[in-house]
Protein backbone atom coordinates (compact mmCIF):
# COMPACT_ATOMS: atom_id res chain seq x y z
CA UNK A 1 0.00 0.00 0.00
CA UNK A 2 1.53 2.87 -1.02
CA UNK A 3 2.74 5.72 2.07
CA UNK A 4 0.57 8.51 1.92
CA UNK A 5 1.74 12.16 3.23
CA UNK A 6 0.18 12.53 7.50
CA UNK A 7 -1.20 16.15 7.57
CA UNK A 8 -0.28 16.06 11.66
CA UNK A 9 -1.66 19.61 11.64
CA UNK A 10 -5.14 18.10 12.03
CA UNK A 11 -7.44 18.19 15.74
CA UNK A 12 -7.21 14.26 15.69
CA UNK A 13 -2.96 14.28 15.45
CA UNK A 14 -2.68 16.41 17.98
CA UNK A 15 0.06 15.42 20.70
CA UNK A 16 -1.62 13.62 24.09
CA UNK A 17 -0.14 11.62 26.60
CA UNK A 18 -0.11 10.60 30.07
CA UNK A 19 2.62 8.98 32.48
CA UNK A 20 1.73 5.00 32.03
CA UNK A 21 2.43 5.79 28.72
CA UNK A 22 -1.23 4.96 27.05
CA UNK A 23 -2.20 8.68 25.53
CA UNK A 24 -5.36 9.90 26.80
CA UNK A 25 -7.19 11.64 24.63
CA UNK A 26 -7.61 15.40 24.51
CA UNK A 27 -11.52 16.62 25.46
CA UNK A 28 -13.55 16.11 23.10
CA UNK A 29 -11.51 13.62 20.66
CA UNK A 30 -13.21 10.53 19.34
CA UNK A 31 -10.05 8.90 19.39
CA UNK A 32 -9.68 6.40 22.37
CA UNK A 33 -7.13 4.88 22.23
CA UNK A 34 -3.97 4.32 19.51
CA UNK A 35 -0.91 2.37 19.33
CA UNK A 36 1.70 0.65 16.69
CA UNK A 37 2.51 -2.92 17.12
CA UNK A 38 5.48 -4.64 16.25
CA UNK A 39 6.03 -8.22 16.47
CA UNK A 40 3.06 -8.52 18.46
CA UNK A 41 4.36 -5.96 21.06
CA UNK A 42 2.72 -2.35 21.85
CA UNK A 43 5.20 0.88 20.85
CA UNK A 44 3.65 3.94 22.29
CA UNK A 45 3.70 7.12 20.33
CA UNK A 46 2.48 10.66 20.82
CA UNK A 47 0.24 11.11 17.77
CA UNK A 48 -1.79 8.64 15.54
CA UNK A 49 0.41 10.24 12.53
CA UNK A 50 3.84 9.16 14.80
CA UNK A 51 2.59 5.57 15.04
CA UNK A 52 2.01 5.38 11.28
CA UNK A 53 5.46 6.74 10.28
CA UNK A 54 6.60 4.02 12.76
CA UNK A 55 5.21 1.17 10.77
CA UNK A 56 5.21 2.57 7.26
CA UNK A 57 9.17 3.76 7.31
CA UNK A 58 9.96 0.17 8.69
CA UNK A 59 11.81 1.94 12.24
CA UNK A 60 12.79 -0.37 14.83
CA UNK A 61 12.47 -3.64 12.50
CA UNK A 62 16.77 -4.45 11.46
CA UNK A 63 15.45 -5.62 7.79
CA UNK A 64 13.37 -2.67 7.40
CA UNK A 65 10.66 -4.47 6.56
CA UNK A 66 7.89 -3.38 9.26
CA UNK A 67 6.01 -6.44 10.49
CA UNK A 68 3.46 -4.50 12.51
CA UNK A 69 0.42 -2.33 12.21
CA UNK A 70 -1.27 0.21 13.93
CA UNK A 71 -4.77 -0.02 15.63
CA UNK A 72 -6.41 3.20 16.46
CA UNK A 73 -9.80 3.08 18.79
CA UNK A 74 -12.74 5.49 18.09
CA UNK A 75 -15.91 6.35 19.73
CA UNK A 76 -18.55 8.03 17.75
CA UNK A 77 -16.20 10.31 15.65
CA UNK A 78 -17.41 13.30 13.68
CA UNK A 79 -17.02 13.91 9.83
CA UNK A 80 -13.94 15.65 10.30
CA UNK A 81 -12.31 12.92 12.41
CA UNK A 82 -13.47 10.64 10.65
CA UNK A 83 -11.99 12.23 7.69
CA UNK A 84 -8.35 12.83 8.64
CA UNK A 85 -8.16 9.01 8.92
CA UNK A 86 -9.25 8.14 5.89
CA UNK A 87 -6.47 10.70 4.35
CA UNK A 88 -4.09 8.44 6.13
CA UNK A 89 -4.82 5.15 5.60
CA UNK A 90 -6.88 5.37 1.80
CA UNK A 91 -10.57 4.46 3.20
CA UNK A 92 -13.02 4.45 0.32
CA UNK A 93 -15.65 7.35 0.84
CA UNK A 94 -18.58 4.75 1.46
CA UNK A 95 -17.30 2.73 3.79
CA UNK A 96 -16.46 6.46 5.75
CA UNK A 97 -19.95 7.64 5.12
CA UNK A 98 -21.40 4.35 6.98
CA UNK A 99 -18.93 3.98 9.93
CA UNK A 100 -20.03 7.98 10.56
CA UNK A 101 -24.39 7.55 10.06
CA UNK A 102 -23.99 4.11 11.86
CA UNK A 103 -27.60 2.08 11.77
CA UNK A 104 -26.11 -0.34 9.37
CA UNK A 105 -26.85 -3.91 8.85
CA UNK A 106 -24.11 -6.45 9.84
CA UNK A 107 -21.87 -6.94 6.69
CA UNK A 108 -18.56 -7.26 5.24
CA UNK A 109 -17.05 -5.27 2.40
CA UNK A 110 -13.87 -5.48 0.65
CA UNK A 111 -12.44 -2.02 -0.81
CA UNK A 112 -9.16 -2.65 -3.13
CA UNK A 113 -7.16 -4.02 -0.07
CA UNK A 114 -9.25 -2.68 3.04
CA UNK A 115 -12.14 -4.86 4.40
CA UNK A 116 -15.24 -3.04 5.90
CA UNK A 117 -16.96 -5.55 8.59
CA UNK A 118 -19.97 -4.01 10.68
CA UNK A 119 -21.06 -5.71 13.89
CA UNK A 120 -24.12 -5.03 16.13
CA UNK A 121 -23.99 -4.55 19.41
CA UNK A 122 -26.31 -5.45 22.71
CA UNK A 123 -26.62 -4.21 26.04
CA UNK A 124 -28.66 -5.17 28.85
CA UNK A 125 -30.44 -2.36 31.09
CA UNK A 126 -31.05 -4.15 34.41
CA UNK A 127 -32.35 -1.56 36.58
CA UNK A 128 -34.78 1.61 35.96
CA UNK A 129 -37.74 2.30 34.30
CA UNK A 130 -36.82 -0.39 32.07
CA UNK A 131 -37.17 -3.05 34.45
CA UNK A 132 -40.77 -2.22 35.21
CA UNK A 133 -43.71 -3.67 33.55
CA UNK A 134 -44.65 -1.39 30.23
CA UNK A 135 -41.23 0.44 30.39
CA UNK A 136 -38.83 1.41 27.89
CA UNK A 137 -36.28 -1.07 26.13
CA UNK A 138 -34.38 -3.23 28.24
CA UNK A 139 -31.69 -4.05 25.35
CA UNK A 140 -29.57 -1.65 23.64
CA UNK A 141 -27.96 -1.68 20.22
CA UNK A 142 -25.09 -0.19 19.27
CA UNK A 143 -22.14 -0.68 16.61
CA UNK A 144 -18.64 -1.51 15.89
CA UNK A 145 -17.08 -1.13 12.42
CA UNK A 146 -13.58 -2.28 11.36
CA UNK A 147 -11.23 -0.91 8.95
CA UNK A 148 -8.93 -3.63 8.31
CA UNK A 149 -5.89 -3.03 6.43
CA UNK A 150 -2.38 -4.53 5.43
CA UNK A 151 -1.11 -2.62 8.29
CA UNK A 152 -3.77 -0.78 10.21
CA UNK A 153 -7.17 -2.00 12.30
CA UNK A 154 -9.40 1.55 12.86
CA UNK A 155 -12.46 0.40 15.05
CA UNK A 156 -15.19 2.71 15.38
CA UNK A 157 -17.65 2.12 17.90
CA UNK A 158 -21.06 3.52 18.68
CA UNK A 159 -23.48 3.04 21.59
CA UNK A 160 -22.90 3.39 25.27
CA UNK A 161 -22.00 -0.66 25.28
CA UNK A 162 -19.53 -2.62 23.76
CA UNK A 163 -16.39 -0.86 24.37
CA UNK A 164 -13.03 -2.18 23.13
CA UNK A 165 -10.56 -1.20 26.12
CA UNK A 166 -10.43 -4.39 27.77
CA UNK A 167 -10.09 -5.97 24.24
CA UNK A 168 -6.69 -4.60 23.78
CA UNK A 169 -5.79 -4.74 27.27
CA UNK A 170 -6.37 -8.73 27.04
CA UNK A 171 -4.80 -8.96 23.31
CA UNK A 172 -1.28 -7.08 24.74
CA UNK A 173 -0.99 -9.38 27.46
CA UNK A 174 -1.06 -12.25 24.33
CA UNK A 175 2.05 -10.47 21.95
CA UNK A 176 2.10 -14.26 20.39
CA UNK A 177 -1.55 -13.48 19.02
CA UNK A 178 -0.88 -9.43 18.44
CA UNK A 179 2.15 -10.86 16.13
CA UNK A 180 -0.95 -12.62 13.40
CA UNK A 181 -1.52 -9.16 12.47
CA UNK A 182 -4.50 -6.96 12.23
CA UNK A 183 -7.10 -10.17 12.04
CA UNK A 184 -6.14 -10.99 15.49
CA UNK A 185 -8.01 -8.06 16.17
CA UNK A 186 -11.07 -8.36 14.02
CA UNK A 187 -10.94 -11.95 15.82
CA UNK A 188 -11.07 -10.59 19.25
CA UNK A 189 -13.53 -7.94 18.44
CA UNK A 190 -16.19 -10.66 17.06
CA UNK A 191 -15.52 -12.87 19.85
CA UNK A 192 -16.37 -10.20 22.61
CA UNK A 193 -19.23 -8.57 20.67
CA UNK A 194 -20.85 -12.40 20.35
CA UNK A 195 -19.76 -13.22 24.15
CA UNK A 196 -22.09 -9.95 24.64
CA UNK A 197 -24.62 -11.45 22.62
CA UNK A 198 -24.47 -14.99 25.04
CA UNK A 199 -24.96 -12.67 27.79
CA UNK A 200 -27.89 -10.60 26.60
CA UNK A 201 -29.53 -14.19 25.32
CA UNK A 202 -29.34 -15.41 28.84
CA UNK A 203 -30.19 -12.11 30.57
CA UNK A 204 -33.48 -12.22 28.58
CA UNK A 205 -34.55 -15.55 29.26
CA UNK A 206 -34.28 -15.09 32.49
CA UNK A 207 -36.99 -12.52 31.85
CA UNK A 208 -38.81 -14.72 29.70
CA UNK A 209 -38.96 -17.57 32.64
CA UNK A 210 -40.00 -14.85 35.25
CA UNK A 211 -43.17 -13.73 32.95
CA UNK A 212 -43.98 -17.53 32.70
CA UNK A 213 -43.76 -17.63 36.23
CA UNK A 214 -46.39 -15.00 36.82
CA UNK A 215 -48.47 -15.76 33.92
CA UNK A 216 -49.50 -19.25 35.65
CA UNK A 217 -49.26 -18.19 39.17
CA UNK A 218 -52.64 -18.26 41.38
CA UNK A 219 -52.67 -14.33 41.74
CA UNK A 220 -54.40 -12.31 38.90
CA UNK A 221 -51.43 -10.22 37.21
CA UNK A 222 -51.34 -8.04 33.88
CA UNK A 223 -48.39 -9.24 31.77
CA UNK A 224 -49.05 -8.65 28.34
CA UNK A 225 -47.41 -5.12 28.04
CA UNK A 226 -44.24 -7.22 29.16
CA UNK A 227 -44.58 -10.06 27.02
CA UNK A 228 -44.82 -7.45 24.13
CA UNK A 229 -42.25 -5.82 25.02
CA UNK A 230 -39.98 -8.88 25.73
CA UNK A 231 -41.25 -9.94 22.07
CA UNK A 232 -40.13 -6.21 20.44
CA UNK A 233 -36.58 -7.29 22.66
CA UNK A 234 -36.21 -10.36 20.96
CA UNK A 235 -36.80 -8.87 17.86
CA UNK A 236 -33.68 -6.45 18.32
CA UNK A 237 -31.35 -9.50 19.17
CA UNK A 238 -32.14 -11.20 16.21
CA UNK A 239 -31.63 -8.51 13.86
CA UNK A 240 -28.09 -8.40 15.81
CA UNK A 241 -26.90 -11.64 15.93
CA UNK A 242 -29.10 -13.52 12.32
CA UNK A 243 -27.01 -10.93 10.02
CA UNK A 244 -23.46 -11.73 11.33
CA UNK A 245 -23.19 -15.29 10.53
CA UNK A 246 -23.02 -14.44 6.88
CA UNK A 247 -19.69 -11.90 7.45
CA UNK A 248 -18.40 -13.92 10.09
CA UNK A 249 -17.96 -17.33 7.54
CA UNK A 250 -16.73 -14.56 4.82
CA UNK A 251 -14.09 -13.88 6.91
CA UNK A 252 -12.64 -17.53 7.46
CA UNK A 253 -12.19 -17.77 3.81
CA UNK A 254 -10.22 -13.96 3.47
CA UNK A 255 -6.22 -14.86 2.54
CA UNK A 256 -4.83 -11.90 4.62
CA UNK A 257 -6.43 -14.33 7.85
CA UNK A 258 -4.14 -16.23 9.27
CA UNK A 259 -4.75 -20.16 9.67
CA UNK A 260 -4.15 -19.73 13.45
CA UNK A 261 -6.96 -17.12 13.37
CA UNK A 262 -9.46 -19.05 10.80
CA UNK A 263 -9.94 -21.73 13.48
CA UNK A 264 -10.70 -18.85 16.42
CA UNK A 265 -13.23 -17.24 14.18
CA UNK A 266 -15.12 -20.64 13.32
CA UNK A 267 -15.55 -21.30 16.66
CA UNK A 268 -17.04 -17.47 17.15
CA UNK A 269 -18.98 -18.71 13.98
CA UNK A 270 -20.38 -21.87 16.22
CA UNK A 271 -21.23 -19.52 19.25
CA UNK A 272 -22.65 -17.49 17.52
CA UNK A 273 -24.97 -20.00 16.07
CA UNK A 274 -25.91 -21.75 18.97
CA UNK A 275 -26.93 -18.00 20.47
CA UNK A 276 -28.89 -17.64 16.85
CA UNK A 277 -31.05 -20.88 17.78
CA UNK A 278 -31.70 -19.83 21.03
CA UNK A 279 -32.60 -16.30 19.86
CA UNK A 280 -35.08 -17.93 17.32
CA UNK A 281 -36.54 -20.34 20.11
CA UNK A 282 -37.83 -17.08 22.34
CA UNK A 283 -40.56 -16.10 19.88
CA UNK A 284 -41.24 -19.65 20.14
CA UNK A 285 -41.80 -19.51 23.63
CA UNK A 286 -43.56 -15.92 24.06
CA UNK A 287 -46.07 -16.91 21.45
CA UNK A 288 -47.31 -19.95 23.65
CA UNK A 289 -47.23 -17.82 26.91
CA UNK A 290 -49.10 -14.68 25.52
CA UNK A 291 -51.82 -16.89 24.12
CA UNK A 292 -52.32 -18.77 27.58
CA UNK A 293 -52.27 -15.18 28.91
CA UNK A 294 -54.81 -13.86 26.80
CA UNK A 295 -57.00 -16.94 27.43
CA UNK A 296 -56.62 -16.28 31.22
CA UNK A 297 -57.46 -12.97 31.33
CA UNK A 298 -60.57 -13.91 29.06
CA UNK A 299 -61.08 -16.49 31.28
CA UNK A 300 -61.16 -14.09 33.82
CA UNK A 301 -63.18 -11.61 32.30
CA UNK A 302 -65.78 -14.36 32.21
CA UNK A 303 -66.17 -14.93 35.60
CA UNK A 304 -66.27 -11.45 36.63
CA UNK A 305 -69.19 -11.02 34.03
CA UNK A 306 -70.95 -14.33 35.98
CA UNK A 307 -70.79 -12.70 39.46
CA UNK A 308 -71.88 -9.15 38.27
CA UNK A 309 -75.09 -11.42 36.65
CA UNK A 310 -75.39 -13.39 39.48
CA UNK A 311 -75.67 -10.34 42.05
CA UNK A 312 -77.69 -8.71 39.04
CA UNK A 313 -80.19 -11.33 39.05
CA UNK A 314 -80.29 -11.70 43.05
CA UNK A 315 -80.87 -7.81 43.58
CA UNK A 316 -83.73 -7.89 40.95
CA UNK A 317 -86.12 -9.86 43.15
CA UNK A 318 -86.27 -6.80 46.14
CA UNK A 319 -86.22 -4.59 43.39
CA UNK A 320 -89.27 -5.79 41.35
CA UNK A 321 -91.19 -6.94 44.92
CA UNK A 322 -90.68 -3.25 45.54
CA UNK A 323 -90.85 -1.79 42.86
CA UNK A 324 -94.87 -3.44 42.39
CA UNK A 325 -95.35 -2.09 45.69
CA UNK A 326 -94.47 0.89 45.59
CA UNK A 327 -97.42 1.36 42.91
CA UNK A 328 -100.18 3.35 44.82
CA UNK A 329 -103.08 1.22 43.80
CA UNK A 330 -106.30 1.01 46.80
CA UNK A 331 -106.76 -2.61 45.79
CA UNK A 332 -103.43 -4.72 46.52
CA UNK A 333 -103.41 -7.66 47.97
CA UNK A 334 -101.88 -8.00 51.87
CA UNK A 335 -101.88 -3.99 51.84
CA UNK A 336 -104.66 -3.88 54.62
CA UNK A 337 -103.23 -7.25 56.31
CA UNK A 338 -100.94 -6.67 59.73
CA UNK A 339 -98.34 -9.07 58.95
CA UNK A 340 -98.03 -8.21 55.12
CA UNK A 341 -94.75 -6.01 55.55
CA UNK A 342 -93.07 -9.34 57.38
CA UNK A 343 -94.14 -11.45 54.98
CA UNK A 344 -92.85 -9.61 52.12
CA UNK A 345 -89.67 -9.28 53.62
CA UNK A 346 -89.53 -12.86 53.94
CA UNK A 347 -90.33 -13.81 50.44
CA UNK A 348 -87.35 -11.31 49.52
CA UNK A 349 -84.92 -12.96 51.77
CA UNK A 350 -85.62 -17.07 50.74
CA UNK A 351 -86.28 -15.53 47.27
CA UNK A 352 -82.07 -14.02 47.19
CA UNK A 353 -80.95 -17.09 48.98
CA UNK A 354 -82.22 -19.27 47.22
CA UNK A 355 -80.86 -17.81 43.79
CA UNK A 356 -77.67 -17.13 45.82
CA UNK A 357 -77.68 -20.81 46.17
CA UNK A 358 -78.00 -21.82 43.07
CA UNK A 359 -75.53 -19.56 41.85
CA UNK A 360 -72.63 -20.85 44.44
CA UNK A 361 -73.44 -24.41 43.51
CA UNK A 362 -72.96 -23.51 39.61
CA UNK A 363 -69.66 -21.57 40.33
CA UNK A 364 -70.83 -18.39 39.51
CA UNK A 365 -70.19 -17.26 42.97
Amino acid sequence: MAMTRVRPSRVLFKTRGRPTGVQAPHRGSAVIDWAAYIDGHRVSTDTVADAVRLIRDGRLVPDGDSAGYVWVGLHEPSATELADLAEVFGLHPLAVEDAIHAHQRPKLERYDDVHFVVMKTVGYVASGPASAPGGTEVVETGEIMLFCGPDFVVTVRHGAHGELGSVRRDLEKQPERLALGPAAVVHAVADRVVDGYVCVADAVMEDIDEVEEAVFSPERTDESRRIYRLKREVIQLKRAVGPLAGPLRNLSGRRFVPAEIKEYLRDVEDHLTRVREQVESYDELLNPILQAHMTQVTVADNKDMRKISAWGAIFMVPTAIAGVYGMNFDFMPETRWRFGYPMILCVIAMACFSLYRGFRRNGWL
